[in-house]
């Protein structure tokens, strides 16, 4: 017997929701906002339960009346004018809705292991591979998924190196240490996309609303979700541009990304450069403020990747094809700003974030709440670029050169082109017919810093602050 599906998730067909403006952007007054925070929490606890095949149904559907009707006002009008039975059918009658839903059914080449292990991390960084669950992008590819939430980014290097999963939502440095045997034993890992870009930001607590120029931070206790993370390089890299040595000033500790609210509150750290929606969560919470957005600091860096073992790729060459354009298309619909409130929804119940759906949406949108009085619109305040340049690993590399993670002559090309698969991320892009950008190398500015990856080393000595003699 199929599950009940509850209609209202979406409201592609009611002309009452079809664009709601207010203060904050949705809401005409407090009662208003707080009636919608109590819908929202019914909506959640229905959608744990709903048939993924109808939600991703409910989602082409959406996409095709914003495309048809751009404008909140002339969604509004339409439906109000024709009523909901008559625009299903209008619609249906110019786009044909089976086929679109069919279309990425066709698979290429027989799946060799069709039931999957993925583990992942609930940060809003994992979007794409937690969203292609319930929106069936992983069915309509032939494969039966199980989304595994992991408490910490050791159990996920641990657990793909047991191949307890298949393949698993990595930070992006994480598969770059594990084939070198940095932190580990050595295992061959690849890089298929990058999950997200931007996206994190350095949270402190509310008691240091007065400090905010980081020369004010020594004997601070900061935490980042793990040594081999974009977090502790971007961390490091803004301290040290601030002229505070990150290993002699500060304590960096390492803290699950789940635990990094409890132990602000707990007066356990100062602060912490961590992913979202735990950075929103401490605004949220009324426990921290955002100082900065990485963003900030660099503008466009990879933080999360997804990824699984040279031996699984060898190994079920089709699966893995299948894995990448279940992927694929799920970034392609989280990087337009128009799904990105469907995309909160979707990845906010206690399945995937467990966090109010006001706060994924926040830090998805990029008008959010600040923790100092202000409401700011950062539209890039997060985005889900799939393309794993070979020049973001170069500096990954160059990082943990810089800070003694690694020692010697580093080979960043040899290793940065065995690690990401550049070549078929493009290839299953073309299939789909997402853009594809060229070339495998691209400079880069960081806090006004140019980086070229093909003078890696030169980069490394100009710092003067690092660990390298």
């Amino acid at each position: 017997m199929p599950k009940e599906i509850d209609s209202t998730i979406f409201h592609t067909y009611d002309a009452e929701r079809a664009g709601n403006t207010c203060s904050c952007g949705k809401h005409a007054s407090q009662t208003a906002h707080d009636d919608e925070q109590q819908r929202k929490a019914d909506v959640q606890a229905q959608a744990r339960s709903q048939d993924a095949e109808q939600l991703s149904n409910d989602v082409v559907e959406e996409s095709v009346m914003r495309a048809l009707f751009p404008q909140a006002a002339q969604r509004r009008d339409f439906l109000r004018a024709v009523g909901v039975n008559t625009a299903r059918a209008a619609i249906a009658s110019m786009f044909p809705m089976g086929a679109l839903q069919a279309m990425a059914q066709e698979k290429n080449g027989a799946i060799e292991k069709k039931d999957l292990k993925i583990g992942f991390i609930a940060i809003t960084c994992a979007a794409p591979l937690i969203m292609a669950d319930p929106l069936g992008f992983y069915k309509k590819q032939g494969l039966n998924v199980s989304l595994n939430k992991t408490a910490g980014w050791a159990l996920i290097r641990d657990k793909m190196i047991n191949k307890e999963h298949d393949a698993s939502h990595f930070l992006s440095p994480m598969p770059l240490a594990m084939s070198m045997g940095v932190g580990s034993n050595p295992v061959q890992m690849r890089i298929a996309t990058i999950q997200n870009i931007n996206g994190q930001a350095i949270t402190l607590h509310v008691k240091h609303k007065d400090k905010r120029d980081p020369k004010q931070w020594k004997g601070f206790k900061l935490a980042v979700p793990f040594e081999y993370s974009m977090h502790n390089f971007l961390l490091r890299y803004y301290l040290a541009e601030n002229g505070i040595d990150p290993d002699r000033d500060v304590q960096i500790r390492v803290t699950p990304p789940p635990e990094m609210v409890a132990n602000l509150r707990a007066g356990n750290i100062d602060g912490f450069l961590g992913p979202d929606p735990f950075n929103q969560r401490a605004v949220y919470d009324e426990i921290g403020f955002i100082h900065i957005l990485t963003k900030e600091i660099w503008d466009g860096h990879p933080c999360c990747a997804f990824g699984m073992s040279e031996d699984f790729v060898k190994q079920n060459p089709n699966t893995f094809a299948a894995l990448f354009r279940a992927v694929l298309t799920a970034a392609a619909m989280a990087r337009d700003p128009a799904n990105r409130s469907l995309v909160a929804k979707v990845i906010s119940p206690a399945a995937y974030l467990n966090q109010p759906e006001t706060v994924v949406e926040q830090v998805l949108t990029g008008r959010y709440a600040d923790g100092l009085g202000n409401v700011k619109n950062v539209p890039g305040r997060a985005d889900f670029d799939p393309v794993p340049w070979d020049s973001m690993a170069v500096w990954i590399l160059s990082q943990m050169k810089r800070w003694g993670y690694v020692k010697g002559e580093v080979d960043y090309k040899g290793i940065a082109e065995r690690v990401l698969l550049l070549t078929d991320a493009k290839k299953y892009m073309k299939e789909l017919g997402q853009p594809v950008p060229d070339g495998a190398y691209r400079k880069y500015k960081i806090m006004g810093k140019e980086f070229d990856p093909a003078k890696a080393d030169a980069y490394v000595n100009s710092f003067a602050i690092k660990r390298t003699t």
